[in-house]
């Protein structure tokens, strides 16, 4: 199951990102907004909350740039946010950074690029080795602080 949300900005890309990704076949559990006004931080705590829990695998985040969902969701422990905006950096923050939140901006990327990564993003696995004790620095550095 894949959490998504976003804040009224991001209302229409997220509808056609679920549309998309139900169409190949994946579970979304949708978040909102559904337009009401909203506080992206308050969706990121959302979508967030449910990736932690583990009843979420991954999540995805839509606001007008991406950029206030990332901060939002990063101040999460044991969130690893990523914006996403291009298909290198979407596959490699996956295989590399074992990223479980996807932030993308309704205002910069079209719905089509957005879905394109959303694929992406939920198809490709991390790499593990020595990506891995990168990793495990950065929880370090997050349950330090």
């Amino acid at each position: 199951m894949i959490a998504i949300g976003c804040d009224h900005a991001g209302v229409e890309m997220k509808k056609a990102v679920i549309q998309a990704l139900e169409e190949k076949g994946f579970e979304l559990r949708d978040m909102g907004t559904d337009g009401e006004p909203c506080d992206y931080p308050d969706m990121a705590e959302r979508v967030c909350g449910l990736v932690v829990s583990g009843e979420c695998e991954k999540g995805i985040l839509i606001c007008g740039t991406g950029i206030g969902m990332s901060i939002a969701a990063n101040k999460i422990k044991g969130i690893r946010a990523a914006l996403c905006s291009d298909s290198f950096s979407t596959r490699f923050t996956r295989l590399h950074n074992d990223a479980n939140i996807m932030c993308m901006g309704a205002r910069t990327i079209g719905p089509g690029l957005a879905a394109e990564l959303a694929e992406i993003f939920l198809t490709t696995g991390f790499e593990g080795g020595r990506h891995q004790r990168r990793v495990d620095k950065i929880t370090d550095i997050e349950n330090k602080n």
